[in-house]
């Protein structure tokens, strides 16, 4: 499938809100989104079945012509045969939404087209299995890309095709100010359920002047990043960002909840080796261990989010290391810790935010010795372990964290850079930025966040200025 391409000056960016349906609502979207769940399995097992006819026919010798004719991975052949079969498989598929199941094939084909690029070499990263099909009790998800797809005047409601209008738990006020002043365009909308909770996430195509906003001012020209464990980064400036280590945090609640859930009687019985009907409680017992598990998501890209957004917003260049995060986990020692903290986020969002707020992101070669090297003399050690964590240099006799030392060597990487052309010296991304002007105040209709007023953005900035006058 073509991917779309916004025009020049727009990006593509996902506005996501937390539904609140009635009941009728609930059955209509776990019925759509187990129609796409239905679908995908269904024309899975219909391909598995003739890549298997196929095979054992040309074992016994059959002609490839005179062999079961193939079925295509590509999306519009799935849906020519799904729309053949369909008042045979499935007699209720008019109770749902056409985009349902086109979700479903959509998403079959980009796995088994993935599949095959991983086994012919074109894509990269580990080789992928065959694709699996899904469960019922998996992750339920349903993308809508045409019919009545908009989010209502009244800033609380959401209108979806075959659905209606859905109230939202939170404002839409953001987005539905963009569309008015036509600043955004919705593409699609796609609806899951996480943890019991339903919500809507928009593809959006908004129009972006990449300039700071008012109420972020300056904090200084560059600034180095060094993602860790202990802390969730450190800055060049010497900040140390908390880590809140959410999962470790909840780790005891959630060793009582899986407890408890084991003590269920669950789908499968060990002892005959077959399925039977979950208890009740075993289905709360499991919702209580999903819902551990999602505020521990949330916690930890929330903290991501804000991290990110301030250093994108308040710096011209931001130099970040290029971790392999991969091979880092393999120590089985660091891994809880280093999946908790998800250092690999850091680069993830910056790469589009800093796009968003007209600021350069810097990527350090992964073999550049940010730790070992000294911030003062640039003299390299040839070891240094984990456990020292304070760098001592026998060379001018700097003592310094290591953290806060490798952040000022990523920092030091972009100094020769020509900061008043700033662009990404490895990507050369960013290139031109806007002049940055204040925000307009008030009610803008293309704001994305609230503006504080002219006045207060006026001393804002002064007292900013001040600031990093007497600080330098």
């Amino acid at each position: 499938m073509k991917r779309y391409e916004p025009p020049a000056g727009w990006v593509v960016q996902a506005y996501k809100f937390a539904l609140d349906p009635g009941g009728t609502q609930t059955g209509s979207l776990r019925r759509n989104t187990g129609a796409a769940r239905f679908v995908y399995n269904h024309m899975l097992r219909r391909v598995c079945a003739v890549k298997l006819q196929r095979a054992a026919e040309a074992s016994y010798g059959v002609p490839e012509a005179d062999r079961t004719p193939w079925q295509g991975w590509s999306l519009p052949d799935l849906r020519r045969t799904w729309n053949e079969i369909k008042q045979w498989v499935a007699p209720w598929w008019a109770e749902c939404s056409k985009e349902a199941f086109n979700t479903g094939l959509a998403n079959l084909s980009a796995a088994l087209g993935n599949w095959h690029a991983s086994r012919t070499g074109a894509r990269k990263g580990r080789r992928m299995g065959w694709p699996r099909p899904k469960r019922k009790h998996a992750q339920r998800s349903a993308r809508f890309t045409t019919g009545a797809i908009r989010v209502d005047p009244d800033y609380r409601h959401v209108v979806l095709p075959r659905l209606g209008r859905i109230r939202t738990h939170e404002s839409t006020r953001k987005l539905a100010r963009r569309v008015r002043a036509g600043t955004a365009q919705i593409l699609s909308a796609t609806v899951s359920e996480t943890a019991g909770r339903w919500f809507c996430s928009f593809q959006v195509a908004v129009r972006r002047d990449h300039s700071r906003p008012a109420h972020a001012p300056r904090a200084g020209r560059v600034v180095g990043v060094d993602a860790g464990v202990k802390h969730l980064a450190v800055l060049s400036t010497g900040e140390l960002v908390p880590n809140p280590a959410p999962f470790k945090a909840a780790l005891q609640k959630l060793g009582k909840a899986q407890r408890r859930a084991a003590r269920r009687i669950g789908p499968y019985d060990p002892a005959t080796r077959r399925r039977r009907t979950a208890s009740n409680r075993w289905q709360r017992a499991q919702a209580a261990v999903t819902r551990l598990h999602a505020t521990v998501a949330a916690v930890r890209a929330d903290s991501w989010h804000q991290l990110t957004t301030r250093l994108a917003q308040q710096f011209d260049t931001v130099v970040v290391e290029d971790l392999h995060v991969a091979g880092m986990v393999r120590n089985r020692k660091l891994a809880r810790s280093l999946a908790d903290a998800a250092p690999a986020t850091l680069r993830r969002h910056l790469s589009y935010k800093t796009r968003w707020y007209g600021s350069t992101l810097h990527v350090a070669d992964r073999w550049y010795p940010s730790s070992k090297t000294c911030s003062a003399c640039k003299t390299a050690k040839p070891k240094l372990s984990l456990a020292e964590r304070t760098f001592n240099c026998t060379t001018c006799g700097l003592s310094l964290d290591r953290d806060v030392n490798a952040a000022r060597n990523l920092a030091a990487l972009v100094r020769h850079v020509d900061l008043e052309l700033p662009g990404d010296a490895k990507t050369g991304r960013g290139a031109y930025v806007r002049p940055v002007r204040p925000a307009p105040a008030g009610g803008a209709a293309c704001d994305e966040t609230s503006r504080p007023s002219g006045a207060n953005a006026g001393r804002q900035r002064t007292a900013a200025d001040r600031e990093l006058t007497f600080t330098h």
